[in-house]
């Protein structure tokens, strides 16, 4: 059975940190390609590098939270200066 890590904050990656998650999932990868695991050890690796996937998600889930809040602000300062653009790149109609 897989254990799960529960911290408060096990969902929170820094963004200094996010680099270095992404990192890890790759080394991951490599070492369970190379062929020179047991299959226990695979088996742990894969849902470590889950759980770094989960966390890079979520961080950059909420750094677009950031950005639309950013943008959305900056629109409502500015009016009808900055020309807005939908999540589908299509200007909206006025």
């Amino acid at each position: 059975m897989v254990k799960r890590k529960n911290s408060d904050n096990s969902g929170a990656v820094a963004q200094g940190n996010y680099e270095a998650k992404v990192a890890e999932i790759e080394a991951i990868i490599s070492r369970i390609e190379s062929g020179e695991l047991e299959l226990e050890a695979v088996f742990e690796q894969f849902a470590n590098a889950v759980e770094y996937l989960r966390q890079c998600d979520t961080f950059l889930q909420q750094r677009q939270q950031q950005i639309d809040l950013l943008i959305e602000t900056l629109n409502e300062q500015d009016g009808d200066q900055i020309p807005r653009v939908s999540n589908d790149g299509i200007e909206p109609k006025k």
